[in-house]
């Protein structure tokens, strides 16, 4: 990083399902909210709230082939099968941030440059590099100086225009049989 070049706060990167799941806690919490109301003062001694009647009066009438209930069954199995999709869905934990406001790079491929670059390096038998998302750890085994390992990892990375500050780690290490 040049003097010119300032680290950038980079913001945590959110996801499009960020808003669906805001969305969804604020329904929970108005509907249960209303929920605990009535039941708190039915169970004060106060009468229920007359939609909470009403409701109560048509469920014991209802019968399960009736239309309004299973389009609504099949409603809350959609909005389920929604969220469950959206809890397993991969987020973007395994992307960073760039200086370019909404540029991101994969660690993966982060990780797959300096690996190549370390290879590349006298004396380096075994490399394997985990890159996180303010730290990037880097374990070598062979004769190499890791210092040197250090400097040249640290000039690779620079290369790379991440926003805010990136530690590199360098560790000697065994190489794995």
């Amino acid at each position: 990083m040049t003097v010119d070049q300032a680290p950038v706060r980079a913001r945590r990167l959110r996801t499009a399902r960020t808003g669906w799941t805001g969305l969804v806690v604020v329904a929970a919490l108005v509907v249960g909210g209303g929920l605990l109301y009535d039941a708190v003062a039915v169970r004060t001694g106060h009468r229920a709230r007359p939609w909470r009647a009403e409701t109560a009066d048509r469920l014991a009438t209802v019968h399960l082939d009736d239309p309004v209930v299973q389009i609504s069954a099949g409603a809350a199995v959609l909005i389920g099968a929604l969220l469950l999709g959206l809890a397993v869905a991969p987020g973007m934990r395994r992307w960073l941030p760039l200086r370019q406001p909404g540029a991101v790079i994969d660690r993966a491929g982060v990780a797959a440059l300096l690996t190549r670059r370390a290879r590349q390096l006298d004396g380096v038998s075994w490399v394997k590099i985990k890159v996180r998302r303010a730290r990037t750890r880097v374990t070598v085994a062979g004769p190499a100086d890791p210092a040197e390992v250090q400097r040249e990892l640290r000039t690779e990375l620079a290369r790379v225009p991440l926003a805010g500050e990136h530690r590199l780690d360098v560790r000697t290490g065994r190489a794995r049989r």
